[in-house]
């Protein structure tokens, strides 16, 4: 190039996705942009390090791409029965959703209660529950259906039409069982609407051949919500929770195998012979002594032995430390525990490390349980629900019937102790200052039942006859002299309310 003749600046390539070719200096560039008034971009580059997204380094050949596990129907079966990991995976949250069970609440009578109860359990609602929810998250979907005798599952269920032992049991049916009917979807208002109005069991499955069960007969679960593309291509159902971790979970089990297999090399020994080579090919009297030598090595070679070998031999032992292979299969745990949201002490029934009892980990899952229970469960089990109580009792239910989850995570003794004391100062205090009351402070403590397990004796009637309107703060509430100042609440307050326990 000529002296004085300017250099021609070359165009700058676009950084994203790819590596810039741009020659020019940066401090030649960023004024220009900054000339022009260029946005600054919330992320951070650096090109003449090559740090950051964009600038040429190893991270922008990083990319994630789709591997649908969900679709292989064999690989899952596979898996469930050959990892005891992706089996405690599916099995532990659908046990924990349903080991406790519900309280029904609303009915009209203690007894109509505990028949529905027993009725349940002839049913094998649990049961099947389980197994709809553990086939769910392994495939990505199920349906359980209502066994109702007598009636066509092609019809829509109208509940008044369910007479006293109609309902039969539930029915549990994967998504690979089934053929939803896209050509007709529930076009009524509500949570089902765009889904499938009609499931047709496939020639594997083995019941309802050839028939298209309707949707108000069946309960749905999905496995991990999808977009709305993702869910065609998944036939509309859901994700299985195998999926998202299935590279985390090949790497815990690779790091578990190799850490077994080095327990066979944890400790090798070599014999250098010369002329080994000679020996081997030569075979005949040489190699048949080698053998009988090293044979004897074997067989003398003990904590009070002696190992024999020639004077230009070389014996050597080398040992293998497994040191920092406990932390990193600790990590890869960790991983596979934080994909599935089940805590260490629950997936791999190890007991916490360091200061932590595993309480707190335990209570954060329960209540992610509880979440997941209210979400997915609400719904199709108040369906069900509905058509339990009119075949079991032979009567609708009453409207003010409904149903609440019970809490996983148990109160110790000690806590109950402890808060049903708190709570009967708490109440008896505002009682005495006359923020309300006989009414409300009896309503309160028959609340409180629920954690404390006392107080629940309190009958509808005691709350009923007890005065409504809370003492003056300037008089005794119950039993004392006009002008006292307050008072205590004394034995006689609470005529007519019966003992309780604790």
């Amino acid at each position: 190039m000529a002296t004085g003749q300017k250099r021609a600046p070359r165009t700058t390539a676009g950084v994203t996705g790819s590596a810039p070719r741009a020659t020019a200096s940066v401090e030649d560039a960023a004024p220009k942009r900054a000339a022009k008034g260029t946005p600054t971009k919330d992320s951070f580059q650096n090109f003449a390090a090559r740090l950051g997204v964009g600038t040429g380094n190893l991270t922008d050949y990083s990319s994630y791409g789709l591997n649908p596990i969900t679709r292989q129907r064999v690989t899952l079966d596979f898996m469930y029965r050959g990892s005891w990991l992706v089996g405690t995976a599916v099995d532990a949250y659908a046990e924990d959703m349903t080991k406790e069970g519900v309280e029904f609440l609303g009915a009209e009578s203690p007894a109509d209660v505990e028949q529905l109860i027993s009725g349940m359990t002839k049913l094998g609602f649990w049961m099947s529950t389980a197994a709809w929810t553990k086939w769910a998250r392994l495939y990505g979907g199920c349906i359980m259906v209502m066994l109702i005798d007598g009636q066509d599952v092609e019809t829509p269920l109208d509940p008044d039409t369910i007479a006293k032992g109609q309902l039969k049991g539930f029915y549990v049916l994967d998504r690979w069982m089934l053929q939803p009917s896209f050509g007709r979807l529930v076009s009524d208002l509500g949570p089902h609407l765009g889904k499938p109005e009609f499931y047709q069991p496939t020639g594997e499955g083995p019941v309802y051949r050839g028939k298209n069960i309707h949707w108000t007969r069946c309960l749905r679960m999905d496995g991990v919500e999808l977009p709305h593309y993702q869910k065609i291509a998944e036939v509309g159902w859901g994700m299985s929770i195998v999926e998202r971790l299935f590279d985390r979970l090949q790497a815990f089990d690779s790091a578990t195998a190799g850490a077994g297999q080095l327990i066979f090399k944890a400790y090798l020994r070599t014999l250098s012979v010369e002329g080994l080579r000679e020996i081997l090919g030569a075979g005949g009297k040489a190699f048949d002594a080698l053998v009988k030598n090293v044979e004897q090595i074997r067989a003398f070679q003990a904590s009070e032995g002696l190992t024999l070998i020639d004077a230009k031999d070389k014996f050597e032992t080398h040992s293998y430390s497994f040191g920092g292979l406990s932390d990193i299969l600790q990590q890869f745990g960790q991983q596979v525990s934080g994909a599935l949201q089940i805590p260490l002490v629950r997936l791999f029934g190890q007991s916490p490390a360091g200061f932590s009892s595993g309480d707190s980990d335990l209570r954060m899952y329960y209540d992610g349980v509880g979440r997941e229970q209210e979400a997915c469960w609400r719904e199709p089990f108040g369906r069900a629900f509905d058509v339990v109580y009119r075949s079991e009792l032979g009567k609708p239910p009453p409207e003010t019937f409904s149903f609440k989850f019970n809490p996983l995570w148990k109160v110790s003794d000690v806590e109950k102790a402890d808060i049903s004391s708190k709570v009967t100062v708490t109440v008896s205090g505002a009682f005495e200052a006359g923020l309300v009351g006989r009414k409300a402070a009896l309503q309160e403590l028959r609340q409180s039942a629920d954690t404390t397990g006392i107080w629940s004796s309190i009958s509808d009637d005691d709350i009923e006859n007890a005065e409504e309107d809370p003492p003056s703060p300037d008089e005794s509430p119950v039993g004392g002299e006009p002008g006292g100042g307050g008072g205590s609440i004394k034995p006689d307050d609470f005529q007519g309310v019966p003992d309780v326990e604790g």
